[in-house]
C-alpha cells in the first residue's frame, strides 16, 4: 500500500517520542540500497571485524561502493516532506558524512545496553543547557530506515524529554554476562534483558519503513546473526542542532587531545 501521511504521525511522535512512516521507500530505491549495502557490510567487517554492528559514515567509503542511492534516499521528496511536516521545514538529513548502516553480526548474538544517547551527564555536555534543549522535541532526532524486516530496536514510549523513572536505570544495569554461553542461551538472555525494561516495545519495521525517533528516550539494539539487517541510521537536524553537534564534537576532540 502506498505511503500516506496522516496526523497520527505527528501525534505519535510528540506523545511517544517516535513515529513510523510505513513503506515510504519505493521498491526501486530499496533494491538500489540493498545492492550497495551488501558491499558495505563486507567493508564494515573488513575494517571492524566480523561482529561489526555498523559502517559510519558511508561518505568515507565512496571509493568502495556507490553513494548515489544514499543521496537519492536523503533527497526523496515524499520522505523529506513527511519529516518536515512532523518536525519543521528547517530540518534536513545530517548528510553522508554522518549517515551509517546497521548490520547483523556475523557469528554471535549480542545487544547494546539500554541507554539514552546523550544525557546531562554525557562528557562535554553543559547540564543546564542540555536540560533546556531536551524539552524541545525537535532538537535531538534520529532515524532508522530498514531495507529488510528488522526487529532489533526496542524503545520506551514517552521516555524522551523526562527524567528517569526509578526502575529504568535499575533495569538497564541488569545486562547479562553471556561470555562462554551458547548462541541460544545468549539470544534468550539478551531478549529477556530487552523485555525487562518497563514499558519497552519492539519496533517491528518492514522493508522501506522509516522510524523517526528521539534518541534521548530509552532504547536498545538487539541482534542475531540469522536475522539479516541493513538499516540506514542518520540524524535529522535543524540548524541549531547542527551547530550544537559541531560544538560538542569539537569539545570532545579537544578533551581527547588533552587526555
Amino acid at each position: 500500500m502506498p505511503f500516506t501521511f496522516s496526523d497520527h504521525h505527528i501525534s505519535d511522535y510528540y506523545r511517544d517520542g517516535y513515529t513510523v512512516f510505513r513503506g515510504i521507500l519505493p521498491p526501486s530505491l530499496i533494491g538500489d540500497l540493498r545492492r550497495e549495502t551488501e558491499i558495505a557490510r563486507e567493508v564494515a567487517r573488513e575494517v571492524r571485524g566480523d561482529q561489526a554492528q555498523r559502517i559510519q559514515p558511508v561518505g568515507k567509503y565512496g571509493d568502495r561502493f556507490s553513494l548515489q542511492p544514499f543521496r537519492d534516499y536523503t533527497e526523496l521528496p515524499e520522505l523529506v516532506n513527511a519529516c518536515q511536516r512532523v518536525l519543521s521545514p528547517e530540518h534536513t538529513f545530517a548528510g553522508l558524512d554522518h549517515l551509517g548502516v546497521f548490520f547483523e553480526p556475523a557469528h554471535r548474538p549480542w545487544c547494546t545496553r539500554w541507554h539514552r544517547d546523550i544525557t546531562a551527564r554525557s562528557k562535554g555536555v553543559d547540564p543546564d543547557e542540555f536540560d533546556r534543549l531536551t524539552i524541545d522535541a525537535t532538537f535531538f532526532t534520529q532515524v532508522n530506515c530498514t531495507l529488510y524486516t528488522d526487529v532489533s530496536t526496542w524503545y520506551v514510549p514517552g521516555s524522551d524529554g523526562r527524567p528517569d523513572a526509578p526502575s529504568e536505570p535499575v533495569a538497564a544495569e541488569t545486562m547479562p554476562d553471556t561470555e562462554g554461553l551458547s548462541h541460544e542461551e545468549t539470544e534468550t538472555l539478551n531478549l529477556d534483558y530487552c523485555q525487562r525494561m518497563p514499558g519497552a516495545v519492539c519496533l517491528v519495521l518492514e522493508p522501506g519503513d522509516f522510524a523517526l525517533y528521539r534518541p534521548n528516550g530509552w532504547h536498545i539494539g538487539n541482534y542475531a546473526p540469522y536475522r539479516k539487517r541493513a538499516t540506514l541510521h542518520d540524524g535529522l537536524w535543524k540548524p541549531e542542532t547542527r551547530a550544537w553537534y559541531d560544538r560538542w564534537f569539537a569539545e570532545l576532540e579537544r578533551r581527547n587531545r588533552a587526555d
